[in-house]
């Protein structure tokens, strides 16, 4: 039986060393982390691994629910995919396992909760845009990466691989970025 640890974080500029210190604490003995957002399964390659390797009796643990996912489907799909597998999931805050009987119903409870919170904040986040373009100072977010030295490295010849090593994204973000560029030109 294996203690498998998954952390991860929405953007690039954020920090996976608390996740990664709670998951070393509770005995992880491997951890797979990824920066990138949990909208959807797309591009979350370490968490795509880690369930293929998965084996009877093994445990994923995660720190929080939302690290797995922000949809009540989609947590309760990778649930199911792992205890497919003969594993089953650990979330260490709450405290809460699929290994007992209560323990799947608990998981579903709290990411609905997760979901509808999600729900709240994005709508006080349009309501607040709104608000700020009314009072005309809104400019929007800010840009993440560099789109010109994206395409630009690629002309150089590098692959999606070296440039996201090079800019400190995921492949999966210069691959956007790229198809965004033909869908212009």
């Amino acid at each position: 039986m294996a203690l498998i640890g998954y952390a991860r974080v929405s953007t690039t500029d954020q920090d996976l060393d608390g996740q990664r210190a709670k998951l070393e604490l509770a005995g992880c003995s491997v951890i797979r982390s990824e920066k990138v957002s949990a909208a959807s399964r797309a591009g979350r390659d370490e968490l795509q691994t880690i369930i293929e390797f998965l084996r009877p009796g093994d445990e994923l643990i995660v720190t929080r629910l939302d690290r797995l996912g922000r949809d009540t489907r989609d947590v309760l799909n990778i649930v199911h995919e792992c205890e497919q597998r003969g594993a089953s999931v650990t979330v260490l805050d709450p405290l809460v396992s699929t290994k007992g009987e209560m323990g799947q119903m608990v998981i579903t409870v709290l990411g609905m909760v997760a979901q509808m919170e999600r729900r709240f904040i994005k709508e006080r986040q349009r309501e607040g845009i709104q608000r700020a373009k009314e009072r005309g100072i809104y400019k929007g977010g800010a840009a993440r990466l560099d789109h010109d030295q994206i395409r630009k490295l690629k002309a150089d010849g590098l692959g999606p691989s070296e440039i996201a090593r090079a800019i400190g994204c995921s492949r999966m973000q210069v691959y956007r970025v790229l198809s965004a560029g033909t869908d212009k030109g």
